[in-house]
């Protein structure tokens, strides 16, 4: 069964957080299925935004939609409704603007808790 999980340490992630040295807390959390890794997203609070430096969800859309919302999520419980994508790699942001959490050239999403109760009626459409 799929879970979503925080880490509380960085341990595997040394690289990505010596690729980013002005972050003072690293946070991951990582999208596990029995014990496995299937896929992860680093991230940081700062001030009034929550910035993503990367994540992978192996080529799995719906994956990449689970770790971005959970990190949106959890920034609308720290009353932050800002969050920044700061990716490596530019490819990164073709599936954040596919699952419609970019538009255009932003690297940024805006009222998180619009964008979050957006879809509190998307069960009811066909």
């Amino acid at each position: 069964m799929l879970e979503i999980q925080e880490r509380f340490d960085t341990a595997g992630y040394e690289e990505l957080l010596a690729a980013n040295p002005g972050v003072v807390k690293l946070h991951i959390t990582e999208a596990l299925d029995g014990g496995n890794v299937l896929g992860f997203i680093a991230y940081s609070y700062e001030g009034d935004k929550t910035v993503v430096y990367d994540y992978d969800d192996g080529g799995d859309l719906m994956l990449c939609d689970g770790l971005v919302r959970s990190v949106m999520f959890k920034s609308c419980l720290k009353a932050i409704g800002k969050c920044e994508f700061r990716l490596p790699d530019k490819a990164g942001y073709d599936a954040l603007k596919k699952l419609r959490f970019l538009e255009g050239d932003s690297t940024v999403a805006d009222d998180l808790d619009r964008f979050m109760n957006s879809c509190e009626h998307c069960k009811n459409n066909e």
